[in-house]
């Protein structure tokens, strides 16, 4: 490492060392902080003063010899050009001196004196002195702070001699041992010079001795940043970036790597015991995620035990070598190094200490729960409820995994079973967000729970939807009875819950729907607004599969929609409300809402997204492009659902993404590759399910484009019978009909019966005059009033018109209808009871 700006700090030296060969000996102390560049500060003058007229003699101090007595001394000694007599006698003198002195007995400098003997100090002295006077000396000792107290007496002593000899003493030394620097500085020819940390130049400079002036000009700002302008930090950050570099690709920003770690581990341990320790107490303390100018949730010196004034200085110490500011790592990184040194068990127990530090200042719970779930077993009547409370904390703000982790620990330390089961469901609720397969190992025991009453509510409610999804009926019909039993003795939200729910049977899982009879109306209770989105999504979504008009329903679901986007909303809300969209002709809106949540879900950050929503999203996205017939689309959203989650997380749904992608294969001539999506296994309580509609179809179209007629045929009919049986037989769902029409005579089995050859005529006069207007472009509004009937009534006329054309949009109302829209129907002038009457019952007179 080069001397970047220390200039004049070898001016400085230079001169000192001149007077020092003309007999004014000087003592240098050189601090400043932790790898700041002092020991290449020496290591460079020590070669200069040869130039200088001096002669170098250099010791280095170490934390493993500390306990070694003379030992700093004795390398003074060996480093010195001595003659054998002066060798044999220092050799004789430090062997003296050390068998004098009892291991472990050097605790303080009473000791030192009781157990050295001031003659072999001062001989020793002596032969360093006797020497100087031949050749003036640069007497060089690094790391002073780590010499042994022996030493470190012999060193004081000899500077006071130095004043009037031909000896300059340079030592450096962090900003550690006052005691030793407090008496050289009270000599008069004592000097202390300060290295500061490196500018934002300065490390520039550094970094651009490895990698060029260019790539440190151009993150120059970030280079200091992240080193505090420490040199061996900067150096480190350097070869991180080099390392990145070798792919070929030059990255984007600077590189905060392995070798910043391990620098950042080097500068502590290089610092001292105490600052090693006061960084590890930070890196348990400063969780990542908090705002940097956020307080510490407990006291450094509490978790420490150490005093205020050492954690003071030790903070000081930190900030001036570079590794902190204000309280914290420059980067996590840093704190990411000093955690992985750790043995585990002592940073379980100082992240135990923390929780229990924060939990007696009244920190917050998700302080308190981040400390706990890196501690050991701590046996506190608090740590459950503080779990519980941090997990909705973080469920609120959307930190799932977050909430996933403290309900898992809650889990482990609750011994109440009520309690437990409540935990349970939670963390069923905060799983699903994240991988809806992960909670299966919870839902039998959750399910006897709820048959011997210890499961209610919402909670309930939910538990039935997880059942349903993995296809345990069994256990679903039980849990489904023994709510429909509780009937209204529950609170409003739970009463609007099973009204959605019920709902959500009929649109996806019919053949259950009788399982849960009430309720059936809506509660008059007043609910969360969020509540009453699921709830009307959920109904217009009913109505479309029941074939009922719903035009005004689709208008409402859109304001849903508008309301999700601005304040949020569940999955289930957004899913019910697409699919009414899609099922209900208006696919193109479905997808571009569709693509603005999914877009909303990307721009999330990823600590907070659900992996189950944005692969729903997707799920649903697909089945929309393929009623769009954007094939290529499909395809890629229906992979993007199966690979945010695993196929085996999607339970009895997979018939969703899975037909999408075997229809999209299918259509762009990929039949291998669909055969093999159809090859997976699938359970069979999904062919009772509306997944399993999609399913059959989707086969039944891959069996048609490979030359399986009979197949397809047989997928179709089974369909349509299903779709026939749940009361869901609308095209707007699966258009079976078409493709068994276009099965059955390649089967070999005769054209279903004839059509008529003209499909208007199976309107009745009041389906087709209100038809002809649709095709001639009117409104429903604008019929109405042409017609002198209710809007109502015109939704239902076209509707019966639809089914009966096999049609689900009026752009596909037959061109004939068009002519007959005429003159006639504009210049009506019947009496508006005879117009009533000839357009059915439903009419207003």
């Amino acid at each position: 490492m080069s001397l970047v700006e220390r200039d004049e700090t070898m001016a400085r030296l230079t001169d000192l060392l001149a007077g020092a060969v003309a007999g004014r000996g000087v003592v240098v102390l050189v601090d400043g902080a932790v790898a700041v560049g002092k020991s290449e500060l020496l290591r460079a003058f020590a070669e200069r003063s040869l130039d200088l007229g001096a002669l170098p003699v250099t010791a280095t101090g170490s934390r493993m010899g500390r306990d070694l007595p003379l030992g700093v001394l004795g390398q003074l000694v060996q480093d010195a050009p001595l003659a054998r007599p002066e060798r044999e006698k220092a050799a004789a003198l430090l062997g003296e001196s050390a068998g004098g002195v009892r291991p472990g007995r050097l605790g303080s400098r009473a000791d030192v004196l009781q157990q050295v003997d001031a003659q072999v100090v001062h001989g020793l002295c002596t032969i360093l002195l006797e020497l100087a006077e031949r050749c003036p000396l640069l007497i060089v000792v690094d790391d002073v702070h780590h010499a042994d107290p022996v030493s470190l007496l012999c060193l004081a002593y000899l500077s006071r001699l130095a004043a009037t000899a031909r000896i300059m003493m340079l030592f450096a030394q962090g900003p550690y041992d006052a005691l030793f620097s407090a008496e050289l500085l009270r000599q008069p020819h004592c000097r202390r010079i300060r290295l500061a940390p490196l500018s934002r130049a300065g490390i520039a400079a550094v970094v651009a001795e490895r990698l060029g002036r260019e790539t440190a000009e151009s993150f120059a700002e970030e280079w200091h940043e992240f080193s505090g302008g420490n040199p061996l930090l900067a150096a480190a950050l350097a070869e991180d970036y080099r390392d990145a570099t070798r792919s070929g690709d030059r990255p984007p920003g600077v590189v905060v790597g392995r070798r910043y770690g391990r620098a950042v581990l080097a500068c502590l341990h290089r610092a001292g015991r105490r600052t090693l320790k006061a960084a590890q107490g930070l890196a348990v303390l400063a969780a990542p995620g908090r705002p940097e100018d956020s307080e510490p949730p407990c006291d450094l010196a509490r978790l420490l035990g150490l005093g205020a004034a050492d954690v003071d200085r030790e903070l000081r110490a930190l900030a001036t070598g570079g590794l902190i500011r204000g309280g914290r790592f420059r980067h996590e990184a840093a704190r990411t190094a000093v955690l992985a040194e750790m043995d585990a068990g002592q940073r379980m127990g100082l992240h135990a200490r923390a929780a229990a530090l924060a939990h007696e200042t009244g920190a917050p719970p998700s302080v308190i729960a981040d400390h706990l779930l890196e501690a050991g077993p701590l046996d506190e009547p608090w740590v459950v409820p503080v779990l519980e409370e941090a997990a909705r904390t973080a469920l609120r703000t959307g930190r799932v995994r977050s909430a996933v982790a403290c309900l898992r620990r809650a889990w482990r330390e609750c011994v109440d079973e009520d309690r437990r089961a409540r935990i349970t469901m939670m963390l069923v609720r905060a799983e699903w967000r994240v991988d809806p397969g992960a909670c299966t190992a919870h839902l039998a025991g959750l399910a006897d729970m709820t048959r011997r009453g210890g499961l209610r509510g919402s909670d309930a409610v939910a538990l039935a939807r997880a059942l349903l999804w993995h296809g345990r009926f069994d256990d679903a019909r039980d849990v489904l009875e023994h709510l429909d039993r509780l009937g209204a003795a529950v609170d409003p939200e739970t009463y609007a819950e099973l009204v959605v729910t019920r709902l959500w049977l009929r649109a996806t899982f019919p053949p259950l729907r009788v399982h849960l009879r009430r309720p059936d109306s809506v509660p008059g209770a007043v609910v969360s607004p969020e509540v009453n989105r699921r709830l009307e999504s959920a109904v217009t979504l009913a109505e479309v599969l029941s074939g009922r008009p719903c035009g005004e329903g689709l208008d409402a679901v859109e304001r849903i929609l508008r309301a999700c986007h601005r304040d949020g909303s569940s999955t289930d809300t957004l899913e019910n409300a697409l699919l009414a969209l899609a099922y209900g002709g208006r696919c193109d809106r479905a997808a571009s809402w569709c693509e603005l949540f999914r877009l909303r879900g990307e721009h999330t950050p990823e600590s907070e997204r659900s992996p189950s929503r944005q692969a729903r999203l997707a799920a649903v996205h697909a089945e929309i492009a393929v009623r769009r017939r954007d094939m290529r689309g499909a395809e890629r959203d229906s992979r993007l659902a199966l690979e945010i989650i695993p196929e085996s997380s999607w339970g009895v749904a997979v018939g969703g993404p899975l037909s999408s992608l075997v229809l999209a294969l299918t259509a762009q001539g990929r039949h291998e590759e669909a055969e093999e999506c159809l090859g997976a296994p699938v359970a069979e309580a999904m062919f009772q399910t509306r997944y399993g509609l999609h399913y059959l179809h989707a086969r039944g179209c891959h069996h048609m484009a490979t030359g399986r007629p009979a197949a397809a045929l047989r997928d179709f009919r089974l369909c349509g019978d299903l779709m026939a049986a749940w009361d869901l037989d609308v095209p707007g769902l699966v258009p079976w009909c078409s493709g068994a029409a276009t099965a059955r005579p390649r089967a070999g089995r005769p054209v279903f019966p004839p059509e008529p050859p003209e499909p208007v005529d199976l309107l009745s006069g009041a389906e087709r005059r209100v038809a002809a207007l649709a095709a001639a472009g009117h409104t429903n509004r604008e019929i109405a009033g042409k017609l002198y009937i209710t809007v109502s009534t015109v939704e239902q006329h076209l509707t019966r018109a639809y089914r009966k054309l096999r049609i689900t949009r009026r752009a596909d109302l037959p061109p004939a209808l068009r002519s007959s829209a005429g003159p006639s129907a504009d210049s009506h002038t019947g009496s508006s009871a005879e117009s009533a009457v000839e357009a059915g019952e439903h009419a207003v007179v």
